[in-house]
């Protein structure tokens, strides 16, 4: 019996390692970026050496995967699902709005810096296409249904985080007044 306690505690070590490294590069990926977050940082911000975090993640990738993963288990991005039912294009939307800038709200730091990066760091660009393109595409479908063209084009706008940074961080709107100017222009645009 001995045996089988020792091979969970070493499981159970080596998974709280493994949680310890993880967290330490969202957190950095949060601050400094995923492009400008070295190995060394993470391993040093985990307690780790070096040649530890490799055992757990072999390369860049798989370290970036195992945080995006993290992200998402932890404040998942809003599911368009949830806003399919509503039948009213106005009241869909700003439900729509509501949850997508709550959402950036809580994660503002790291978006800011993983869309930064993304625009020259391939592996964080492949990295955002896999785990956001899908979401943003079904809030795009959801959301858009029997708009203009127009008004999908404004809809774009109202869902990216750089509207969201401008009205709410620059121009210091609440949340609801920045959805409510969102709303009121994807309704105008015909």
């Amino acid at each position: 019996m001995a045996r089988t306690y020792t091979l969970k505690r070493r499981a159970e070590q080596q998974e709280e390692t493994r949680r310890r490294i993880v967290d330490a590069a969202v957190e950095l990926h949060s601050s400094v970026g995923p492009a400008r977050t070295t190995i060394s940082m993470v391993a040093e911000r985990a307690g780790v050496q070096r040649h530890t975090l490799y055992a757990h993640f072999p390369d860049e990738r798989s370290l970036t995967m195992a945080c995006s993963g993290l992200v998402e288990e932890r404040d998942p991005v809003p599911d368009a699902a949830a806003w399919q039912g509503i039948a009213d294009r106005r009241e869909r939307l700003t439900a729509g709005l509501r949850a997508v800038y709550g959402w950036y709200e809580r994660n503002a730091s790291l978006v800011a810096c993983v869309l930064r990066d993304a625009e020259h760091h391939a592996l964080i660009q492949e990295i955002a296409e896999l785990r956001y393109a899908p979401p943003m595409a079904a809030w795009n479908k959801v959301l858009g249904a029997k708009l203009s063209a127009k008004q999908r084009a404004m809809l774009r706008l109202a869902l990216s985080y750089y509207t969201w940074r401008t009205l709410v961080r620059d121009a210091g709107l609440t949340q609801g007044a920045a959805v409510a100017a969102m709303v009121e222009a994807v309704d105008v645009a015909n």
